[in-house]
């Protein structure tokens, strides 16, 4: 069973047990989220000035707003401001933040229609992140930046929690990920033919779990949730933030939510923060998380995939 808490202060924990059972929690704007949300519009109307970004794709043609883009997403990600809102809004929460890691933040864009669905705003099909290479231990923090509403937003199949989905993920390496297919986003504008992680079986999406929360409004989820790209009918683009945290404690302890059935290879890991000095991972760590993400852990589950198909 998967429950919604709102604005459940336990301490972290607590709040991380659950979040490895597959709650999700949801919080009303704080100090720290509304700072990291101001944060990403004022650079967001700056890029797009003098248009809106929620209605600047019905003004410009997409390769000029795919090089607005290309400039600003970047420019989020790296500005020194971005990470130090991201350390206040984890000490808000009550993070250890000797151990607690964070990944950089980055600014999603999902446009209204067939406007542009590939490349630098991807619109992602059903997939967990867990069949990307991250540990099972990896929280993901989202926040709109501006209202979202039910047409526009995204959402969780929560009956995939404990299911097993036959997916492409054996065919996924990190690693390999970074030198090729993140480096070939901006030229994805018509179709995108970057090969990523994919369920290889139709799912029952319905019912459906989608949660609609104010600006500057908190979701965290595990990792291991399967969760979609809801089809954008609002008329408006969705500009998001996200970013992800593992804690020291179950990354040394190989501990998290449940891996159903990712396989992937390579590993997230050199790319966590430190919450206090934003050093990396000791370098030992991150090689042994290569080295478990090579070791067959799934026969089960590959035997009765196989079976299925």
């Amino acid at each position: 069973m998967n429950t919604v808490y709102f604005n459940r202060f336990v301490d972290d924990d607590r709040r991380r047990a659950e979040l490895y059972g597959g709650q999700l929690f949801v919080y009303t704007p704080t100090a720290s989220t509304e700072a990291l949300c101001a944060h990403a519009r004022s650079m967001a109307e700056e890029a797009f000035a003098p248009l809106d970004p929620r209605t600047a794709q019905d003004e410009l043609p997409v390769d000029e707003y795919v090089a607005i883009l290309a400039e600003l997403k970047p420019s989020f990600i790296h500005h020194p401001q971005s990470k130090t809102l991201i350390q206040g809004l984890l000490a808000e929460f009550q993070c250890d933040m000797e151990k607690t890691y964070f990944d950089v933040p980055r600014l999603r864009t999902a446009t209204s229609g067939d406007y542009l669905k590939s490349g630098l705003a991807y619109a992602f099909k059903p997939h967990r992140d867990t069949w990307y290479s991250p540990p099972m231990c990896q929280l993901n923090w989202w926040l709109p930046v501006y209202d979202i509403h039910s047409d526009n937003t995204m959402a969780f199949h929560t009956r995939y929690w404990n299911q097993p989905v036959r997916n492409s993920s054996a065919e996924f390496d990190y690693q390999e990920w970074n030198e090729t297919g993140r480096k070939a986003a901006a030229s994805q504008v018509k179709q995108d033919t970057r090969r990523q992680s994919e369920a290889l079986e139709d799912l029952e999406l319905d019912p459906q779990l989608r949660i609609i929360q104010p600006a500057g409004g908190l979701l965290i989820f595990s990792a291991a949730h399967l969760h979609s790209t809801v089809p954008n009918t609002s008329g408006e683009t969705r500009i998001s933030i996200d970013f992800r945290t593992v804690h020291w404690d179950e990354v040394m302890a190989d501990t998290g939510a449940p891996n159903v059935d990712s396989e992937c290879t390579g590993t997230t890991m050199m790319d966590y923060l430190r919450g206090t000095d934003r050093s990396h991972m000791p370098d030992a760590v991150i090689e042994r998380h290569k080295q478990l993400a090579r070791t067959p852990q799934f026969s089960t589950v590959r035997d009765s995939h196989r079976r299925a198909s």
